[in-house]
């Protein structure tokens, strides 16, 4: 249970970073300050119920589309996301598939790194 606790926390803090990012970076994406947290959750939600899916769908259909799974899953977090939440605005074509590669590389990169972190972290704390 704790395993999957610091897995899920993990997961809501390089998806927020992740979102973070591509709203600094474009100018077609506005994500509010209060509706940060909402829309971080919003995201997080639809991604862990929909990449399960389309990865079984894609095992099913196409080997070859099992790598396009994480990116459809965040176009379709962002959408849905932008559906229900007031707090995220992306205005253009360009800006949603600039929005989707930055989520997708930054929540990648986070789920990456962060774990290393807390585990070195972890390990010295352990270690007097």
């Amino acid at each position: 249970m704790i395993r999957w606790l610091i897995s899920a926390l993990l997961y809501l803090a390089a998806n927020a970073l992740g979102l973070w990012i591509a709203d600094l970076v474009l100018d077609g994406m506005s994500l509010s300050g209060s509706a940060f947290i909402m829309a971080v959750l919003i995201f997080t939600a639809v991604e862990v119920l929909v990449s399960p899916l389309l990865t079984q769908m894609t095992l099913k259909g196409g080997g070859a589309l099992r790598g396009s799974v994480a990116l459809v899953a965040t176009f379709i977090g962002l959408f849905v996301t932008y559906l229900v939440s007031d707090g995220l605005t992306i205005d253009g074509f360009t800006t949603w598939i600039a929005a989707t590669v930055i989520v997708w590389l930054a929540a990648l990169l986070a789920g990456l790194i962060l774990p290393l972190i807390f585990v070195k972290k972890a390990v010295e704390n352990n270690n007097p």
